[in-house]
């Protein structure tokens, strides 16, 4: 069976600063139509960085759609043509105050496929040089450092329920790398 959906008609309902809503008319592969709901986003990078002594380095900070303080990796949406890994540095150097000589692409992840097409790109730092944090005026993140071992059990603890953290940990335990 035929898998594609095609595209009939779009109508854009809502454009925001972050995303944009469209309702798709789509023909089904058996031919019938039906309507779908999308959320546009540019994209966004993130980093799991390894300190020098080894450690994973997490940010705390509340996330308002879900109304929870999360535990996650840096990461930030693309500004327009911005390269994924600039995004990456950039955003590390912000939230953090690190800059990191050593990158790896991590390839990346969809955050919900089924109405977005949210794409993150997730890269691995390390060899790092402390400097001095440029946040945003609305954003307030708490930095700490954690062992390999203790951000296991936070994702198994479900104290890490962020996916891209999630995704990017395992990506990076699997290559060897942590």
């Amino acid at each position: 069976m035929k898998l594609l959906e095609k595209k009939i008609d779009s109508s854009e309902k809502f454009v925001g600063k972050i995303l944009h809503l469209y309702v798709d008319e789509v023909k089904l592969s058996n031919g019938h139509t039906s309507f779908r709901e999308v959320v546009r986003h540019p994209g966004a990078s993130a980093v799991i960085v390894r300190s020098n002594k080894g450690d994973i380095i997490l940010e705390k900070q509340y996330r308002y759609p879900v109304n929870e303080i999360l535990w996650e990796i840096p990461a930030g949406k693309l500004n327009v043509g911005e390269d994924p890994l600039d995004c990456a540095k950039r955003e590390l150097m912000e939230e953090t105050g690190i800059t990191a000589k050593k990158w790896e692409a991590l390839g990346h992840i969809y955050t919900t496929p089924g109405f977005s097409d949210e794409k993150i790109y997730l890269y691995f730092a390390c060899e790092l040089s402390n400097g001095k944090t440029h946040l945003d005026e609305d954003e307030f993140i708490e930095v700490k450092y954690f062992s390999v071992q203790e951000v296991e059990l936070m994702i198994a603890n479900n104290e890490i329920v962020d996916s891209k953290t999630i995704a990017a940990f395992f990506k990076a335990k699997m290559r060897g790398l942590l």
